[in-house]
């Protein structure tokens, strides 16, 4: 792989805009601060669905066309142009308008005025824009290319033909109702995501992000490839979190990147390994993503249910990764680190344990109280906010330092910018999940859904494997242009129900969380899809390597994250789901959950035996490298542990703990094995 000069510039992140004006900043800071403030009231306080999503939408629209200029060019983002003024003013009146006229839009529903309409449309033009800005063109193409095809339905090809809408109906169904724009997505944008996003963001604040990556590097920076490791952790750790692969790379890759190149791995691979780490921690509960928190609704289920489902995976997927970077220190012979600065583990565990705290206050609010995500959430914020304020003057205290009124302003300081930098995080989000609501309106409005399922159904036949494979496809491709939680929305609502009917078509009683959750990972998974990957790019930037190479070695990495949605879609055991109802297989309250612990713990057990086979068949390395025969026998330890009732279904074994016994020892055999020719030199290896 082709490597950079340190000085070479190769990723230039879009940027808002910095002017040197402090009317223009203190105006934005108390915009972002407000908005903060409004969700943590209607979290408090609810407020009518309709006016509170309206509220929430205007200020993303206004913060969109203050921070970010109508061009990419460096000159764009230091000057704020009067059209920019205007299109600021017209989208927050326009969005507004819902709420407004709330009343009077009840009254006439199905028979709207003229200025009903006109706002709609005028809302909907600024709304493209606004996406066009913080997402690039992707995303609202794909918008205009539905309501296209909503209004010139009787032109199309017979296949995708429809009756047509008019523009009245266009604009009640995409903006006046709770079908299109104001729906579920802006729904769970709303309720759910902005909390969880300003949670995060008020941990980094506090210093939580530096908390995980010392503690991680003080567990394992001095043992082989200890940054490398450290790296994973880390990345697990804040992107329980974050929820943004992105952010993920950015903040721990930091610190790591530059740490993995000295202890000896390359700038590609350093970056890879950041990138892989990075891009999986939206797979971590509790966060997850703001993606989780649709599919909860979407589906019906709480949102404890969206996290059982995605444990086993996740930790399979990062425990896979950790092992993968254990064979490439091995194989490049890499060394610890000097840790010096971490020599007390114990002190530096201690030192955040005011950290931790709030999560598990989040976790015993969802999983012991069986409260709501957003009881949780809020919980968890109110938590924090003590921290922040008493953090500082503790410390004070702690060393005998004097405490004066401006430690204990510090941390109210803190407390604003956090609140300021999650308004920020959630503008993106905000207009995506709004964008992303004219598609679901869209399928909605003209019976797209049945039209595709003809389609695809026709493409795929009755092979279930080769929808799934479309389907991974379309999430990879579309995921190039569009942030995971729109490109969840858009396949999850064109392509869920085709497979669902096509997998009881073909006998397989499916859950549809396992469909959804298939959907997330390949959208997960785009970040670091080249040529498009964000992460990759950001990661490259860190690393002063090339974009391109670091993508495709991170998605290198990242194949074990994708065979696991194929696993857990014919395997509901990795998702812990028991059984689910005969007769209505959709039906998310008919879901039999695991609760035997030792057979938890043995599909657990086996995942991560399937998943390390699969990794090392693809580092062509266990505990030295493997030979033909070696890899032959590792081959089937993949099917065996990870989705074992489809070796019995086919009649390959009698039952599943047959197929876990077979697993389990050719696993075994290979690594005495391996064991046995360990410190023999390479050379000698090949000749055996």
């Amino acid at each position: 792989m082709n490597e950079v000069n340190d000085n070479e510039e190769q990723f230039v992140e879009v940027k808002t805009r910095e002017i040197n004006s402090n009317i223009y900043n203190y105006f934005i800071a108390f915009a972002c601060f407000s908005w903060s403030v409004f969700q943590l009231y209607i979290a408090y306080f609810p407020l009518n669905t309709n006016i509170s999503r309206s509220v929430h939408l205007a200020f993303a629209v206004g913060l969109v066309f203050l921070l970010y200029p109508v061009t990419f060019h460096k000159k764009a983002h230091s000057s704020l142009p009067f059209y920019d003024l205007v299109f600021c003013v017209v989208g927050v009146v326009a969005v507004l308008y819902p709420a407004v006229y709330f009343y009077e839009l009840a009254d006439r529903t199905g028979d709207y005025i003229t200025q009903d309409i006109v706002i709609s449309f005028l809302a909907i033009i600024v709304l493209l824009e606004a996406g066009r800005r913080v997402m690039g063109p992707a995303l609202p193409i794909i918008c205009i290319l539905f309501l296209i095809y909503d209004h010139f339905g009787p032109y199309m090809p017979d296949i995708i033909a429809h009756q047509g809408a008019s523009f009245e109906k266009i604009a009640g169904h995409m903006f006046l109702t709770t079908e299109g724009i104001f729906g579920v997505p802006i729904g769970v944008s709303v309720s759910f995501i902005y909390l969880f996003v300003l949670f995060g963001s008020l941990l980094e604040r506090a210093g939580a992000g530096q908390y995980f990556i010392n503690l991680a590097f003080s567990l394992l920076g001095k043992y082989r490839g200890g940054p490398a490791k450290a790296s994973v952790i880390a990345s697990g750790l804040t992107g329980m979190v974050s929820g943004s692969s992105t952010a993920n790379v950015v903040t721990v890759g930091t610190f790591t990147i530059p740490l993995m190149k000295k202890a000896g791995l390359s700038r590609t691979k350093a970056g890879a390994i950041e990138v892989a780490a990075g891009v999986n921690g939206q797979l971590m509960p509790p966060i997850m993503g703001a993606a989780a928190f649709i599919i909860a609704e979407f589906l019906g289920m709480t949102y404890i249910n969206v996290m059982m489902a995605a444990v086993i995976p996740a930790f399979a997927c990062y425990l896979s990764l950790f092992f993968i970077v254990h064979l490439e220190s091995v194989k490049l012979g890499l060394k610890g680190i000097n840790q010096s600065e971490f020599h007390s583990r114990f002190k530096i565990f201690v030192s955040g344990l005011h950290y931790i705290t709030p999560i598990l206050i989040l976790l015993y609010t969802l999983l012991i109280a069986k409260e709501s995500a957003i009881a949780a959430a809020f919980n968890a914020i109110g938590f924090l906010f003590l921290i922040m304020i008493f953090q500082e003057p503790t410390k004070k205290l702690a060393s005998g330092e004097k405490v004066g009124l401006s430690d204990v302003l510090l941390g109210f300081e803190d407390i604003f910018w956090a609140m300021v930098a999650a308004a920020k995080s959630m503008t993106t989000i905000a207009i995506a999940t709004a964008l992303a609501g004219i598609i679901v309106g869209s399928i909605s409005l003209t019976g797209l859904g049945q039209v595709l399922s003809d389609l695809v159904e026709l493409l795929a036949g009755d092979n279930i494997m080769m929808i799934l494979v479309l389907t991974a496809l379309m999430s990879l491709i579309l995921g190039m242009g569009l942030p995971t939680t729109a490109n969840y929305i858009v396949v999850s609502s064109l392509v869920a129900p085709v497979i669902l009917f096509l997998a009881h078509k073909n006998g397989f009683l499916i859950p549809a969380i396992a469909v959804h959750l298939f959907v997330f990972y390949f959208g997960i998974l785009a970040d670091d899809t080249p040529p498009v990957g964000i992460a990759a790019y950001a990661a490259a930037g860190i690393a002063k390597a090339n974009p391109i190479t670091v993508g495709v070695q991170g998605f290198f990495y990242d194949l074990r994250t994708a065979i696991l949605p194929f696993a857990f879609f014919f395997n509901n055991k990795l998702m812990l789901i028991e059984s689910v109802n005969t007769s209505d297989p959709l039906d998310s309250k008919g879901i039999v959950w695991m609760s035997n612990p030792l057979e938890i713990l043995l599909v657990f057990g086996m995942a991560i035996v399937g998943m390390f086979a699969f990794s090392s068949l693809l580092q062509g390395y266990y505990v030295t490298k493997l030979r033909i025969w070696e890899r032959v026998l590792l081959i089937p330890v993949v099917p065996l542990a990870l989705v074992p009732n489809i070796c019995v279904k086919f009649g390959l074994m009698p039952n599943e703990y047959t197929a876990y016994i077979v697993a389990a020892a050719l696993y075994g055999f290979v690594f005495m094995t391996q064991w046995g020719i360990k410190d023999k030199p390479l050379d000698q290896i090949r000749a055996i």
